[in-house]
């Protein structure tokens, strides 16, 4: 069999070259999440949850007064300890510093970009400027970023300077550790969980993770485990390439590069030029999204958003002899917020009374992205879809196992060898 370019964009998806192995291209659909993936469209903002028109603001720290709720009453202990945690701002800024934030960026609010590759007669933009999340540049990349805070050690022979490297360092672990018990108290604060839920502040599906388990991880002797990487949250602008040797199975020694383009719609103007000679893309949709909002465009449901992301895939020419697998992705934050009594049918009123669980829920965002592109796609092609949680490693080693099968399969077909 001839060798083939891999190439994987993810949108928010990723692209895979490759001269040994089948190409992948892998788009999907912009998310954000608590858990940290190659292949996970986690680039975006943290998204914005479905709210009601603005009201006026109430006098107190509460937020938008509710007609029908009191207002919240923030007392001493509440301001004492913002005063005690005001060391934790010190330290985050001091990280940022040295990884590479910035403070502002330009977005677009422009409802037509949902899609680079398409065009739209008459569509404009506007841009807008927000606070920006920390990220890391990709052109860099996270080790880069790594090596220049570690750099009073590891590029200095002078012991001085690797001593105060060090003492930074730990000066760093001791405040957080000092700032355990606070840290806990608005955590559990009844007062601060009352106002967080009237906001709609979902921060349980991702700062949260790490607030649960603050004993363990806020000690001079932490130490951080697999689950902790995945679950973290750490956002790349830019394309990121990642190459994968496979070492069992009909593609053992071959690799394949697969290429994260990233999901925010300023990001998707870079996807068009990995379409070409790709394998295919693995597109991921994250469905606990239903009831969010872009941060981009607030007018603008996410899930709606992915869907008219997928549609524009579907209907790409460059792509039509692409394979494209969809990823149903963050299932266990569907089921999670689900359980916390959240309708799916409040924001999608096409869902109805369908019984409000995960499998329902799934089986019926599946049969909506099934049904796009068999009406887009320029040719007739299967529809391959998985169910994904990326925080769980080894369903998505089965899974993505199973990509690499389907892909094999699809360059033997080609072949006439199938």
């Amino acid at each position: 069999m001839a060798s083939a370019t891999t190439k994987t964009p993810t949108l928010p998806s990723a692209t895979t070259s490759t001269s040994q192995a089948p190409s992948t291209a892998i788009p999907t659909s912009t998310s954000s999440s608590p858990s940290a993936s190659p292949l996970s469209s986690d680039d975006e903002p943290e998204p914005e949850v479905d709210k009601p028109p603005p009201r006026r603001q109430s006098a107190t720290l509460g937020g938008p007064r509710s007609p029908n709720l009191p207002p919240l009453k923030f007392k001493d202990r509440h301001r004492l300890l913002r005063l005690k945690l005001v060391p934790l701002r010190r330290i985050q800024a001091d990280l940022e510093q040295r990884l590479g934030a910035a403070a502002t960026e330009l977005y677009t609010t422009s409802t037509t970009s949902a899609a680079p590759f398409e065009t739209v007669p008459g569509g404009s933009q506007a841009f807008q400027k927000r606070e920006k999340e920390f990220s890391i540049n990709s052109t860099n990349g996270w080790k880069s970023a790594l090596d220049k805070f570690r750099s009073g050690r590891r590029r200095s022979g002078d012991q001085a300077q690797r001593g105060k490297a060090r003492n930074l360092e730990d000066e760093m672990l001791s405040v957080v550790s000092g700032c355990r018990e606070d840290i806990r108290a608005l955590w559990e604060d009844r007062t601060v969980r009352e106002m967080l839920s009237r906001r709609k502040s979902r921060i349980e599906d991702s700062a949260g993770f790490f607030l649960n388990d603050v004993d363990r991880i806020a000690r001079d002797d932490y130490q951080i485990t697999d689950d902790d990487v995945i679950r973290a949250r750490l956002r790349t602008l830019g394309v990121q390439e990642y190459r994968v040797t496979f070492e069992h199975g009909h593609s053992a020694g071959s690799e394949w590069r697969m290429y994260d383009v990233g999901g925010t719609r300023s990001s998707r103007a870079a996807w068009y030029s990995y379409f070409d000679d790709c394998d295919a893309i693995l597109f991921l949709a994250p469905v606990s999204c239903f009831d969010e909002k872009l941060a981009e465009d607030r007018r603008v449901n996410r899930l709606e958003d992915s869907y008219m992301l997928w549609k524009s895939v579907c209907a790409c020419k460059m792509l039509a002899r692409t394979q494209l697998i969809l990823f149903l992705n963050k299932c266990d934050l569907l089921q999670a917020k689900l359980m916390r009594g959240v309708k799916v049918r409040d924001s999608v009123p096409s869902f109805a009374d369908r019984r409000n669980d995960v499998a329902t829920a799934t089986r019926y965002f599946q049969q909506h992205f099934k049904e796009i592109q068999r009406s887009n796609s320029p040719v007739q092609r299967p529809f391959y879809v998985h169910l994904t949680s990326v925080i769980d490693t080894k369903s998505t080693a089965v899974t993505l196992g199973a990509v690499e099968e389907s892909i094999l399969r699809d360059h033997l077909r080609r072949a006439d060898l199938m």
